[in-house]
């Protein structure tokens, strides 16, 4: 195989992850279902919902870290999707990658 086509075969499938990350959504929850995050494919968070219940003044702490967690959860989601998304294209390309 040329270089040239490997390095087409290479741009071709980094575009198809990139479309894969750009239609990619995840939800992630903590506390039980507390606090949950949603986020996009690019790890920007597209919305938080914390039940009711969570809201305490006293309990302020345990809501800080429960939207960490959930925040963090949602993160590990994208890059766990990403990686079986790549892995077959990765596969493809010989173990070039």
């Amino acid at each position: 195989m040329k270089m040239n086509q490997i390095m087409k075969q290479a741009q071709a499938l980094q575009e198809k992850l990139k479309k894969q990350l750009d239609e990619l959504t995840v939800e992630a929850s903590a506390g039980g279902g507390m606090v949950s995050v949603k986020m996009d494919g690019h790890k920007n968070v597209l919305g938080v919902t914390i039940d009711p219940e969570v809201v305490d003044k006293d309990d302020i702490e345990m809501l800080q870290d429960l939207v960490t967690a959930a925040v963090n959860e949602a993160a590990r989601k994208v890059d766990e999707a990403a990686q079986q998304s790549l892995g077959p294209i990765a596969g493809g390309l010989g173990g070039m990658f």
